[in-house]
């Protein structure tokens, strides 16, 4: 997995390689930041712009680092981008409004009938179709009521307080390897979801971490959870996807033909310039959001020290080997408990690889449209930063009874990775 190559040109260490990449030096960093275009998913389909656009994620990825590092990582409201996100949604809800305003005039201004009211009707319609969209609770999601498991929610209010971020209004579980929260609606109900697969792997201080990370979303000015942002980051989208030409019509004379593929062209020019504004407000905004990233891990490491955030980075970072092993440990029917033990020897004899793997991370994870900071800028972003003290500890005697809670949940999740296939 992991083979050495020739001498560095900078420092004169040997160079390493992961997966057959493009070697890199893991003492000075010396052509970590390469492109590889072999080991990277296509962006935009052209090699010349992807390279370009890697090479500027990689740039600012490591400048925002370099900004935060020796700073304070506390809240301070809406960066620029966010403000610049925030007037984009302003502007793009009042032309919506306005659209619709003209539209109902149009019906009433002239005596029926007339070709106004068809104008109208359109324009309401459009108006309409691209009004501002705050989301809705998934509907498959499991949502864990506090009847249901009280000391999940009651571990969920105490780091919370720890760390000083609003409780949220839902929690839920599913059966992702991940966790997210997110804000639903005009009045922005907060939702927490634990992906049981996740869940189950962290031992105890990594569940804080995750829980302290998470919920640190409702306060450090993410603005991919605010009421005010969210029009930039849909609106231009559905407007693409609005405008987006269908198939053409089959049949018809020459005219019919021309009308046809002029009509097509105009859509086609339409719906791509509205994307690329969309893409360009939604590559301002990940700037902030990564921002909030940072943020959200240093509130991890309040609540579970920086041990158990490290460590909850780690895990995720190792997350395609991780989940083997639950999928494994699933296979000879065992629950939570177990996955936890089989995960801790499997990040135990992976040790020697971990700063080698976060190394890789920071080439791998860089990306314009990346929503995270690399795992390994967000390690190195804690360890160089005061060691934390945990404020909640996790015994695994507590871990139990909050597995038990949602055993249900837990077995049906294993049998679903029992199923899948590797």
């Amino acid at each position: 997995m992991i083979s050495r190559g020739s001498a560095c040109p900078r420092c004169g260490q040997a160079t390493v390689s992961i997966r057959e990449a493009v070697p890199w030096c893991a003492v000075c960093e010396w052509n970590l930041d390469t492109f590889d275009r072999a080991g990277r998913a296509s962006e935009f389909g052209w090699a010349w712009i992807d390279r370009g656009t890697y090479r500027l994620a990689a740039r600012l990825n490591r400048q925002q680092y370099a900004v935060l590092v020796d700073r304070p990582l506390e809240s301070s409201g809406l960066g620029l981008a966010g403000v610049l996100t925030a007037v984009a949604s302003i502007l793009l809800t009042a032309g919506v409004v306005v659209l619709a305003a003209i539209g109902v005039w149009l019906l009433f201004a002239f005596p029926f009938p007339n070709v106004a009211v068809v104008l109208g009707v359109a324009m309401i319609g459009l108006a309409v179709a691209l009004r501002p969209r705050f989301g809705r609770l998934d509907p498959d999601l499991d949502v864990v009521s506090r009847e249901q498991a009280p000391g999940l929610h009651a571990l969920v209010d105490e780091v919370a307080g720890a760390v000083g971020a609003p409780l949220p209004h839902v929690v839920a579980v599913d059966d992702s390897f991940n966790a997210y929260t997110t804000s639903v609606g005009l009045r922005r109900r907060r939702v927490l979801v634990l992906g049981l697969p996740l869940w189950g792997a962290l031992d105890g201080q990594a569940r804080i971490a995750l829980l302290g990370h998470e919920p640190g979303h409702f306060v450090n000015g993410d603005v991919r959870r605010l009421l005010v942002t969210q029009p930039a980051l849909t609106m231009l989208g559905n407007a693409a996807d609005l405008f987006r030409p269908g198939h053409s019509s089959v049949g018809g004379g020459i005219i019919e033909m021309i009308g046809d593929a002029l009509g097509r062209m105009l859509s086609w020019t339409v719906s791509r310039l509205l994307f690329g504004a969309h893409l360009l407000l939604v590559v301002t905004a990940l700037r902030d959001s990564q921002r909030a990233e940072y943020l959200a891990d240093e509130m991890a490491a309040r609540a579970a020290g920086t041990a158990g955030a490290t460590q909850m980075l780690d895990t995720v970072l190792h997350g395609d080997a991780v989940l083997q092993v639950v999928r494994q440990s699933c296979r000879g029917g065992a629950g939570p408990a177990t996955w936890r033990a089989d995960v801790g020897r499997s990040l135990t004899a992976a040790a020697d690889r971990l700063p080698l793997l976060r190394q890789f991370s920071i080439r791998e994870r860089t990306s314009l449209f990346a929503s995270h900071p690399p795992q390994g800028l967000r390690h190195r972003m804690l360890t160089a930063r005061a060691r934390q003290d945990s404020r909640v500890t996790l015994t695994e005697t507590r871990a139990e009874q909050l597995d038990a809670e949602l055993a249900r949940h837990f077995e049906r999740v294993g049998r679903q990775l029992a199923w899948a296939t590797d």
